[in-house]
């Protein structure tokens, strides 16, 4: 299983989570990435393989290009996370309105 917090963590990057929101509308090699954006294709690389390698996104040899697709399970398991933290978060905000004054 994958590691929510790695997850987390690579699309913290302001260009990575960009190359991710592209990949989410399909597939694409470093070349279609980069006519995208204001960098480098080397630099696409780089940030391709650190999303790679938390299991984020995945590559297929297409004839001499890699194209690159969103892992649907990793999103799910960014998903997951976000909807525990958010169901525990309004279970405490919901406990605190819910708390009478005379309790406190």
């Amino acid at each position: 299983m994958t590691n929510a917090s790695a997850l987390i963590d690579a699309i913290a990057e302001p260009t990575r989570r960009a190359i991710v929101e592209r990949l989410v509308d399909g597939p694409a090699a470093v070349t279609e990435l980069a006519s995208d954006m204001p960098i480098s294709r080397s630099a696409v690389s780089q940030h391709l393989q650190v999303l790679k390698s938390v299991g984020l996104v995945t590559d297929r040899a297409v004839g001499t290009r890699r194209v690159y697709a969103v892992d649907p399970d990793a999103l799910a398991v960014i998903r997951s996370y976000f909807d525990a933290f958010w169901t525990r978060s309004l279970a405490s905000f919901r406990a605190a309105a819910e708390q009478h004054p005379e309790d406190t």
